[in-house]
């Protein structure tokens, strides 16, 4: 540290915060601690009384915290928007609706490192273009220059996050169930699914009503799974003897990845592929509860992430909806993360 002139110190960081004070406008921090100081700022200085500062010297061996966070958030995010470094700290934004993607070991491992500091949101959760999904920090005001070494051997493999868009947008609804197609009740499961995909950009282009007929189930999807993404087929997921929709599923040919979940709600739910074409069974609770597994695994398979009974079971932590008495907080909450 030591005082310099003022005309002297551009290019060089600013050892203490500067107050301006404007009698009855303003008062407070016009330069803070760690500011480089640029060629417009003199005359700011010299208009606040400031003719000689506290400067910072630092080596090559040494990187500023605005530079370095910089350098972190460009190498550990990709295809995203970044803000101006300020205070050792850059904002990184999703550039587009998808699914946010983090390799939370690799992310661990920055995080290990003396003086970085990368928090993101969960992994697996859905984001909209502009939503702030990560924020990248450097904790001192001089980084070591081998820090950022380390930081760039870990990300060698990849970025450590990214959105991936969602690319499945149209959807063949099959809503089956006596009640329903002998209009017995009305339905409620079309409104609900056209509402949930419309969230992430994507269409109900065609909606079947079909009663408890596992031949007429099993042709139906057949057909829709020429002409549409994502195929839906809500109702008659339970094993009571009136439920045929997952015999349905299987009569397709689909190979089914799994049948049962450890998600409250939506215990029943099954996924199965007929070919590459997702096929989701969605249990009654879909209709009637606002959140449900449905949920979680819809992003993931519009997103056109693979859906196992690996990805499934590990949702079983936090996989219980607190079903909050004061309003549901979906998807800021713990349910199924």
């Amino acid at each position: 540290m030591k005082s310099i002139d003022v005309s002297q110190a551009v290019g060089m960081v600013l050892g203490q915060d500067l107050t301006r004070i404007v009698p009855g406008e303003f008062k407070g921090v016009a330069f803070k601690k760690g500011h480089i100081i640029r060629d417009e700022d003199i005359p700011v200085m010299r208009s606040m009384g400031k003719n000689h500062v506290y400067v910072m010297e630092f080596s090559v061996e040494q990187i500023h915290e605005n530079d370095a966070a910089a350098r972190l958030a460009l190498l550990a995010a990709d295809g995203l928007e970044r803000s101006e470094a300020a205070e050792g700290k850059v904002n990184i934004r999703s550039s587009q609706q998808g699914l946010l993607k983090i390799d939370t070991d690799r992310l661990q491992q920055l995080n290990l490192l003396e003086g970085i500091a990368l928090a993101t949101l969960h992994q697996g959760v859905a984001v909209k273009p502009g939503e702030l999904v990560a924020c990248a920090k450097i904790i001192p005001l001089l980084l070591p220059a081998k820090t950022i070494q380390q930081v760039q051997d870990i990300c060698a493999a990849g970025s450590i996050i990214q959105v991936v868009p969602f690319r499945l947008q149209t959807v063949g609804l099959i809503v089956t169930g006596n009640e329903v197609f002998y209009g017995l009740i009305q339905d409620k499961f079309e409104t609900v699914i056209r509402e949930k995909m419309k969230q992430f950009g994507g269409q109900v282009m065609q909606t079947v009503f079909l009663p408890d007929d596992q031949q007429q189930i099993t042709k139906a999807i057949q057909q829709l799974a020429t002409q549409y993404d994502l195929i839906i087929v809500t109702g008659g997921m339970s094993v009571d003897p009136d439920d045929v929709t997952p015999a349905s599923i299987r009569a397709t040919g689909a190979e089914v990845a799994v049948y049962g979940t450890p998600v409250l709600p939506g215990a029943m739910f099954m996924a199965a592929y007929l070919g590459e074409r997702p096929i989701l069974g969605i249990p009654a609770c879909g209709m009637y509860t606002r959140i449900t597994v449905l949920d979680v695994v819809l992003p993931k398979v519009l997103a056109g992430e693979p859906i196992s009974r690996h990805m499934i079971a590990s949702l079983g932590h936090g996989g219980l909806c607190r079903k909050c008495a004061d309003g549901c907080r979906y998807p800021d909450c713990s349910f199924a993360k």
